[in-house]
């Protein structure tokens, strides 16, 4: 009798068991779904969009987040200057109501649509030029709020960007240095620049980049007078003319000092800048973090820590310029 209870009793906590096992199994999936959503400023069909989210996903999957496994991934593309900033903000607010766990976002306009429809979602960015100045952190330390991220660069590396271009071109006396004013990042840039062209010998002169039709005028006027040379620093306005840029300066046999490898593959003489398939690898790390349960206003903004040198010795030739050997041995990548 009692040997029966009891195989009763371990009958009936057996079946309860198996009753609630699909439950708790089915409870543990469901948390370990993750939600992250991706606000980017660049067309999704450009060339550059493909390797920058496999680093992106490639860190995440290192760090143990498999889409459609444990989490799920939502992005959205816009063509910075060709779209309007109502699409961008309604594919912000897209974004938040699909109630991600955290969002990345590349560009100053998507920072912004972002901060303008949440102050709860955790928001990490990437590229950035001056997260401080644009008022989406209250500090580099201690961001305060919902977002953190990668900064584009340190402002006091763009002194480098002179130092490159009077080692590839000597005789250059004068630089442009193309930058968008609305931006403190291009204020700045100019004013390191600036302060370094003393040393070098070089008269600098801030060339503006509002349209593609000012900067079509503004570096036909610039090349009027010989030994002249060309900085072009980081903004959107940049990335969004890179083709005109790298077309005038062939043009008008500018030697040109970019601030992004992609550049120097499409033509340009030479870069020296972050590598950004790194800053979204670093970025996955954050993701990884917020997800684990860390908040942004705990995580500082960084800065990067691997910058490279790019030639292109075609784009070299092809304006009369033999690159020192010296630099071609230290160059982080050679298109020949």
């Amino acid at each position: 009798m009692q040997f029966d209870r009891l195989k009763r009793r371990g009958f009936i906590t057996l079946l309860a068991g198996t009753a609630a096992w699909p439950l708790a199994a089915r409870a543990q999936q469901a948390e370990r779904m993750r939600r992250i959503g991706g606000l980017f400023s660049i067309a999704e069909t450009d060339p550059e969009v493909a390797p920058r989210i496999a680093a992106f996903e490639q860190e995440l999957q290192k760090l143990g987040w498999t889409k459609g496994r444990d989490i799920n991934i939502d992005y959205r593309f816009y063509r910075f200057g060709a779209d309007d900033i109502r699409q961008i903000r309604m594919q912000a607010a897209e974004l938040v109501a699909l109630a991600p766990d955290v969002i990345v976002a590349s560009g100053f306009q998507s920072v912004a649509a972002l901060q303008a429809v949440t102050r709860s979602v955790p928001v990490v960015f990437v590229l950035i030029t001056d997260p401080v100045g644009a008022g989406f952190v209250e500090s580099l330390a201690r961001p305060g709020g919902n977002v953190t991220g990668f900064a584009l660069y340190e402002f006091s590396m763009s002194g480098k960007w002179l130092e490159l271009l009077k080692r590839i071109a000597p005789h250059v006396m004068r630089v442009g240095v193309l930058r968008d004013a609305a931006l403190t990042a291009g204020v700045a840039s100019f004013g390191v620049i600036q302060a370094a062209a003393s040393s070098l010998g070089v008269d600098v002169s801030p060339i503006g980049m509002r349209d593609a039709p000012e900067i079509e005028r503004a570096l036909t006027a610039f090349a009027r007078s010989s030994d002249g040379g060309l900085i072009v620093t980081a903004s959107a306005l940049a990335a969004l003319h890179r083709n005109l840029i790298i077309a005038l300066a062939a043009r008008h046999r500018l030697p040109a000092i970019y601030y992004q490898r992609y550049y120097i593959t499409d033509g340009g003489l030479a870069s020296y800048g972050p590598d950004f398939y790194d800053q979204y690898r670093r970025t996955a790390g954050y993701v990884d973090r917020i997800l684990k349960g860390e908040k942004p206003a705990d995580l500082p903004v960084q800065t990067p820590t691997k910058y490279e040198t790019v030639i292109n010795l075609k784009t070299a030739k092809a304006l009369g310029l033999e690159i020192p050997p010296t630099l071609l041995a230290t160059a982080d990548e050679v298109i020949e």
